[in-house]
């Protein structure tokens, strides 16, 4: 593949950060076949944000959407929301998340970050899990990226049936869960 002129790359650049913000440096290098350093220089001269910025910025103005939690209760980066309907976050796996003898990520993290993305999607005050069906269906290890996206499958009275599934950086399942969560009355919470 040739290389593009630096007034197509940079245009082409502007519509895939438009149309999707979570490509990385070294994504966009690969897909140009140009350099990191590169890339890095035409966002800066574009005046797009760095990787982390850009993501920070979304979850920041999702966070403020979110009706059942408060923004540091939500396990991972809120990338989108859209109450009563999906939501999608990004967990990055570290070193402090492993069991030290396997190097598998601990379970309540996953479990956290779908909980809590499920619980963002739905549009009450305050909700209870009641029933959560989960399973794990491969090894995460540190490094990882995930990302999650709930569904509200539907809503029966005080009742909201919320499905996630979690994938890694290779589009691979590696979490899926079924969460029913009854919305409590004012009173009660």
């Amino acid at each position: 593949m040739r290389k593009k002129r630096k007034s197509e790359r940079q245009s082409e650049l502007i519509d895939m950060l438009k149309e999707d913000p979570f490509y990385t440096d070294e994504e966009l290098s690969e897909y140009f076949n140009v350099s990191i350093q590169t890339v890095r220089l035409d966002r800066l001269t574009l005046g797009i944000p760095e990787y982390r910025e850009r993501v920070k910025k979304i979850a920041e103005s999702n966070v403020e959407k979110v009706t059942t939690l408060i923004g540091g209760e939500i396990v991972g980066e809120l990338v989108n929301l859209e109450i009563g309907s999906i939501g999608i976050s990004i967990l990055e796996t570290t070193d402090d998340m492993i069991y030290s003898k396997s190097g598998i990520v601990k379970g309540h993290y996953i479990f956290g970050q779908a909980e809590s993305l499920a619980m963002a999607v739905i549009d009450a005050p305050a909700v209870l899990l009641g029933v959560a069906n989960i399973k794990t269906i491969t090894p995460i290890k540190s490094g990882e990226k995930l990302v999650a996206k709930a569904e509200v499958a539907r809503k029966r009275g005080r009742k909201h049936y919320v499905h996630v599934k979690i994938n890694n950086q290779a589009q691979e399942q590696v979490f899926r869960g079924k969460f029913i969560f009854d919305e409590l009355a004012d009173k009660e919470a």
